[in-house]
This record gives C-alpha cells, structure tokens and sequence, in this order.
C-alpha cells in the first residue's frame, strides 16, 4: 500500500504561449513590487505589465550561497513588497521563495533549514521560469549554498508555494542549445530518480512517467530549434512534472552526486546531473529492472539489460545533445573524486532514497567512470 503523501502546487498556474502578460492584471495594484532575476532578464521586466513600483534586483548567481541570498534579503528589508516575482531559472526562483518568507529578519536562514520550520509568508509571490530544468516553481523546497562548507542546505515549508506561477515557452526561446540540453536533462532526472526511488509512489510515478516521455519527444527538438514553441511547452511542462516529484519522493543518489560538481567545480546544476544521469541509472537498474526500461523505453533508446547497456545508452543520449560527458573536461581530476565522493555520501537526505546502497567506494568509482 502506498504511504500517505501531500502534494503542493501553485495556487495559480498559467500554461502556454503569452502566459507571462497575464502577470500584470494578477499582481493587480501591487504597489511594492521587487522583481528577483538576472542582468541578462532584466528586459523580460517590461513584459510583465506591472503596475505600481517596480524594484528590479538582478544580482543573483547562479548556485547561490547564503552571501546572495543577505544581499537580496537587504534589498526586500529596504523595500518591504507586498509582491515578490522570480523571474528566471532555479536559483532565482528559490531566492524568491526564501525572500519571500524571511525579509523582515524574524527568522533567520539557519532557523528554517529543514522541512517546516518557517513560520510566516511576508509577500505575495510569482514565479517564473525561464529555463525548463529544475521545476521549481511547482514546488515548496528552495537550496541554498553554505558559504563555508559549500554543502547545499534546504528549507521545505508551504509557506514558500507560489500564489502564481507562469510556463511561457517563449520566454525560453533565447537559452542557448547547450543548456536547454543540461536543463532538460536536469528536468528528466528529476523525473527518473523519483520514479526509481526508493520511497516512489503510484501517484508520483505518474507524473514521473508524463515528464519523462516530455523529454523523450521534445528534448531534442528545443535543443536543434529554440523557437520551436511546441517543444519548448513540452519541456517546461516535463520540468513542472519534475518539480512536483521533487516534493512527495524528491531525488536520490544522483542529485547527490551531483551537488559537489556544482559546489566545487562551479557547474550549472543542469550540466552536473547530465555527467552523473546515465552512471547512476546503470548503477540503479539490477534493483529497478522494470522502471529502468520504462526509462529506457520513453527516452526512445534500445531496449536491453544490464548495466553496462543502460549506462552506454544513456550516456549516448546525453552525449547526442552536445552535452560533454566528460567530466575531466570540466575541470575535475582523479585527485579531488575521493573527497567528493565522501561529501556526496554524507546527503543522507538524499542518497536513503536510492534503491541501491551506495558506498562511499562505489560513488568515487562512478566518478572515476564519468572522469
């Protein structure tokens, strides 16, 4: 029997192409409005149709640490909103989401790491991807980098669930081949590692099974045509299943893998999950047979068994989408994979969700396969 989940989505959503014009009239007379984001986005804003007065930050990077998430902190305490919008990819999106519930300083980041913990929203909040990847304007979790350990800290708390989030594809028309590639695959491991997840459930399992055949029948159109508005909606919706799967099940082994390519080598949290997807899928298959080759099956890949089939398979149809699969092209050398090795099998968080045990040898010996 299944256990008891709770599944929490956006109080609004809105789908398709032009989505995003429909923000102004939600945020309605909204008079402090603070619209997160990046340099690059910062056009995006005029788009919006907001009313009122608008403060634009776009100084935020991409795996934010805790420094980052001060400095916006200073910025919401200085305006007090009563509307904050994250507008762009992931990391931009869970700043909003802890800004939201922490600008007035009554709790701190360390107060609220952990699953409720938080104890109030303090704004109205939008989110609004721009990249179809981590999904997290579906969800209620937001990571944050620790500036001393580098080790990733997350806060749960429905306090952070969107009142409005927004999936225009066009607004992904301009990401670049390379990480619609990483993005998606980030998407499509959000999907398969909570499908193959030791906690996985009937209902999840359904989301997990529409995001993956998402990726599989339009990953590679957005990445060989960027205006091709069919795909690009597929890929945010496989990215919105994904982030829903994040919230009952969430991820295992292959989140946790990745997290110190991101922390320690400074990769896009998309690129690192490509590197890690196709070793952890082989490494999983001899205890999920059947839903590996469902995996295998959706992503339109050769049907087989064993490992080294599952591994070389997917490793192609990551390499197919001009992602390098070499780790060692990205600044890694054999030196650093015991450590990192160590740190990714310390994320119990994570890595007790996997099917498989994992030691801290095995995960060093998938890095040394990924090298």
């Amino acid at each position: 029997m299944n256990r008891q989940i709770t599944i929490n989505q956006p109080a609004r959503l809105e789908i398709g192409a032009g989505s995003v014009a429909t923000v102004g009239a939600w945020a309605g007379d909204a008079q402090r409005v603070l619209v997160l984001t990046v340099d690059i986005l910062r056009e995006k804003v005029a788009s919006l149709g907001l009313r009122g007065a608008v403060t634009v930050y776009d100084d935020i990077p991409p795996e934010p640490d805790d420094h980052a998430l001060e400095r916006a902190l200073d910025v919401a305490g200085e305006l007090e909103p009563d509307l904050i919008i994250g507008l762009g990819g992931g990391s931009v999106m869970d700043i909003a989401k802890l800004v939201a519930v922490l600008w007035d300083r009554g709790q701190s980041l360390t107060d609220v790491i952990g699953p409720n913990k938080v104890a109030k929203r303090l704004s109205r909040l939008a989110l609004i991807p721009t990249t179809a990847g981590t999904g997290s304007e579906a969800g209620i979790r937001a990571l944050v980098t620790n500036s001393e350990t580098q080790a990733k800290m997350a806060v749960e708390s429905p306090f952070m669930g969107a009142d409005l989030a927004a999936l225009d594809p066009e607004l992904t028309f301009s990401v670049p081949a390379a990480v619609t590639a990483a993005t998606g695959i980030d998407a499509m491991a959000h999907c398969v590692e909570a499908f193959t997840n030791k906690n996985a459930h009937d209902m999840i399992d359904s989301y997990a099974r529409m995001g993956i055949g998402l990726v599989g029948k339009y990953l590679r159109r957005a990445v060989e045509n960027g205006s091709d508005t069919e795909a690009r909606e597929g890929m945010m919706l496989a990215s919105y299943y994904g982030g829903i799967c994040l919230g009952p099940v969430n991820t295992a082994a292959g989140h946790a893998l990745a997290y110190p390519l991101g922390t320690r080598l400074h990769l896009p949290h998309g690129l690192a999950n490509a590197l890690i997807f196709p070793h952890v899928l082989a490494f999983n298959q001899p205890d999920r047979p059947e839903k590996t080759a469902e995996v295998l099956s959706f992503l339109g890949l050769k049907a087989g068994t064993g490992t080294e089939h599952v591994s070389a398979e997917a490793h192609a149809f990551c390499a197919s989408l001009g992602v390098d699969m070499k780790l060692g092209n990205h600044g890694a050398t054999e030196g650093d994979l015991r450590s990192w090795a160590e740190e990714a099998h310390a994320i119990r968080r994570l890595m007790d969700n996997n099917p498989r045990d994992m030691s801290i040898d095995q995960v060093e010996a998938i890095y040394k396969s990924a090298l």
